[in-house]
């Protein structure tokens, strides 16, 4: 049985009871001159001929699985174990939203718990939330956290400009109209003990990378404590496959810790969707964004996970919430805690020492040759800046046209200073005779 109107007389009885003449009347609020757009569509396709032009579309992209990359800056070409999609493809995670019914998403809760539990091991830290976007939204509400630890009291946030421009930059849009100071981001050189002559008894938090956005490993340490001597909380931007090799920022004394989850098991994809995430100390739990879920017993004294902490304004009063961040990427949270688990501690060490001595190997090769010098200044772990003899863009179209090369990443797009400046990253995807061609190829850009 239809319940639409089929006759003149059926419409014009509707618009009568609420009070109005004509169809046209129910889009006063458009404007007229797009109100009923006239669409010049070609004559349809077959779905035959649909799946022939889109594959032809398709043949356009460049797979990253079909050439050599060594481009990072925030997001990295990590080998993710096949399990990992076939456990997020499975119907009941792949079409789960969100637990607003937790009491029947047992499955759900409990992978955000392990989730939370691996990023804590991983971090040092004592509590995870689960999770946020990304990592520069991460920083974002580390910003807002601090603020809300300090009461209004503290309006002075300082940033390291070795934290990725994109995420500082998040921070600032965050943030404006709150009467915040943000200082110490400027600059080309990430030089975190001239922070602590920043820091002052306004300063809410400071934050800084670890590596750093040029790769580096900077000694944290001083900052830390200079931080925590003037009553403010020390963040620490980390990447978390380095985390399987380095100290964790717990261990250091960090307050929060963020960053992108995306090494964890998680395509490049164009950009997206990735996994911010974010661990704190205890003492915070009730100040943190986003929500916790928690182990506990029912009345059986059968394990079950719930929904212990949801500091948003879905779950609470708006005046209350610590952000508000609506949701969460809950579906990257499970690939992150499936690649860490089938990884476990000694795979993600295996990793990390891969990439540490592959990008070694490549950062050797390339200094070698006399139009090139790398920036051996400090410890690097997977990236590397390379001083090059012609503008980046020019050398990566032709490491691509001659080499089928993805090239590193142009850091005078950032930084005007770092003009004719790479920054390349090696993973445990690419293979010797990959960092090889790229060396060739760097070496015939320069003759």
């Amino acid at each position: 049985m239809s319940y639409l109107p089929h006759t003149d007389a059926d419409i014009k009885a509707m618009l009568e009871a609420i009070g109005l003449e004509r169809i046209e009347d129910l889009f006063h609020d458009v404007p007229e001159n797009v109100r009923f757009p006239e669409l010049d569509l070609p004559e349809g396709i077959s779905q035959m001929e649909t799946a022939w032009k889109l594959e032809e579309m398709s043949n356009a992209n460049l797979p990253g699985s079909h050439t050599a990359i060594f481009l990072g800056a925030g997001a990295y070409n990590h080998y993710i174990p096949s399990v990992v999609h076939h456990v997020i493809s499975r119907g009941e995670f792949l079409t789960a939203y969100t637990p607003y019914q937790p009491e029947v998403s047992q499955g759900t809760l409990q992978a955000m718990f392990e989730y939370q539990s691996m990023i804590c091991a991983l971090t040092g830290m004592e509590v995870s939330n689960a999770s946020h976007y990304d990592g520069a939204t991460s920083l974002a509400e580390a910003v807002i956290m601090a603020l809300n630890v300090a009461r209004g009291k503290r309006k002075k946030i300082v940033l390291c400009s070795g934290i990725h421009p994109e995420y500082r930059q998040v921070v600032r849009t965050y943030t404006q109209g709150m009467g915040l100071t943000i200082e110490g981001d400027e600059g080309s050189e990430a030089d975190p003990e001239k922070l602590a002559g920043l820091i002052d008894g306004d300063t809410a938090m400071v934050a800084v990378g670890y590596p750093n956005f040029f790769g580096q490993i900077d000694q944290i340490e001083k900052v830390i404590e200079a931080t925590h001597e003037h009553g403010a909380l020390a963040c620490v931007v980390a990447d978390p496959i380095a985390l399987g090799l380095f100290k964790p920022p717990g261990w250091m004394g960090a307050d929060i810790v963020v960053g992108d989850g995306q090494p964890l098991g998680l395509p490049l994809s164009f950009g997206g969707p990735y996994l911010g995430f974010f661990a704190t100390r205890e003492k915070y739990v009730r100040k943190m964004a986003g929500r916790l879920v928690g182990e506990t017993v029912d009345v059986n004294g059968e394990k079950g996970y719930v929904l212990t902490l949801a500091t948003r304004e879905q779950h609470i009063r708006r005046a209350r919430a610590t952000s508000n961040i609506c949701t969460n990427q809950g579906l990257m949270a499970l690939a992150a805690a499936v690649y860490m688990s089938v990884m476990g501690k000694h795979g993600l060490r295996k990793v990390a020492e891969l990439c540490y001595h592959k990008a070694h190997y490549a950062a050797d090769q390339i200094d070698a040759l006399s139009a090139y010098s790398v920036d051996r200044s400090k410890p690097f772990f997977k990236e590397f800046v390379v001083q090059c003899p012609a503008p980046i863009a020019e050398i990566n179209d032709y490491l691509l046209d001659a080499y089928g090369i993805i090239g590193g990443y142009d850091l005078g797009r950032d930084y005007p200073d770092r003009e004719n400046q790479m920054l390349i990253a090696v993973t445990e995807m690419n293979p010797r005779e990959e960092i090889d061609d790229l060396v060739k190829g760097l070496a015939e850009v320069a003759e």
